[in-house]
């Protein structure tokens, strides 16, 4: 399960067996939600939100601040999946310090 980012005590990271569409899970506070990124054309088109099986969901002002990192941070985002699941190589863990 490798952890991606954190960010103001959001944890963003994959799970070892992932599958399409990229998407990133995001843990604040016991809570967790799922974030697919739609992309078209290279680029990203939506983020599609879903609750994760047996996990209370993010709050709405939880789900907005992570919406807003994820689209700032997509392509970094999209660079550690592609690094992780299709290269197989190890992925770190950025903490980021400043607020968007």
């Amino acid at each position: 399960m490798p952890k991606i980012f954190e960010y103001f005590g959001f944890i963003f990271y994959f799970y070892s067996n992932e599958h399409e569409p990229i998407h990133v899970h995001v843990m604040h506070g016991g809570r967790e939600s799922i974030f697919d990124l739609i992309m078209q054309n290279g680029e990203l088109a939506e983020l599609h939100v879903r609750q994760k099986s047996g996990a209370e969901e993010l709050s709405e002002k939880e789900k907005k601040t992570a919406d807003e990192f994820i689209r700032k941070y997509h392509k970094n985002i999209i660079d550690k999946w592609i690094k992780f699941f299709v290269l197989k190589q190890t992925v770190r863990s950025t903490n980021i310090k400043k607020k968007i």
